[in-house]
């Protein structure tokens, strides 16, 4: 037989809790994230033709991703820049510019490549075109397949 008590102590544990299903939306204090610095952008890409560093504005678009922020336009902008700093590229330096990032630079390249094929703007699909190309060729299908899957977006 079973005890009687009078105890309701086990009516107040929250079993919800312990489920491994339930999603919490962390939050990483994406409110302080304004993407990369337009001004060391604009400035690498002003520079005179010759001495251009495209490397150099590559690395600087990609330093400061606004991926845990909620404000869209911040997003928006982010993309337009980094799609203008793919664009001034030359063809044949593409290459050589996605070898120098690492895994975690090339899957972030393609998070902004995937996102401006969301919005083409005239000739950005040619470009980005490009870019995936040799993208996928350092990073490989596992780098699409976590641009894919990845809950925080650029």
């Amino acid at each position: 037989m079973s005890k009687s008590t009078i105890s309701d102590k086990f009516r107040k544990v929250d079993v919800d809790e312990y489920d491994e299903n339930k999603f919490v939306d962390e939050d990483d204090g994406g409110e302080n994230q304004c993407g990369p610095d337009e001004a060391e952008v604009d400035a690498l890409l002003r520079q005179y033709p010759l001495t251009r560093n495209m490397n150099a504005a590559l690395h600087a678009v990609l330093k400061n991703p606004p991926i845990n922020t909620k404000n869209q336009n911040t997003k928006e902008r982010t993309e337009l820049l980094v799609v203008r700093v793919l664009s001034s590229f030359k063809s044949s330096d593409i290459e050589k510019a996605v070898a120098s990032l690492d895994r975690a630079g090339v899957d972030l390249l393609m998070k902004y490549i995937y996102r401006g094929f969301e919005r083409p703007s005239d000739n950005s699909s040619a470009v980005l075109l490009q870019w995936h190309e040799k993208a996928l060729a350092v990073g490989g299908v596992g780098s699409i397949i976590r641009v894919m899957t990845a809950r925080k977006t650029v």
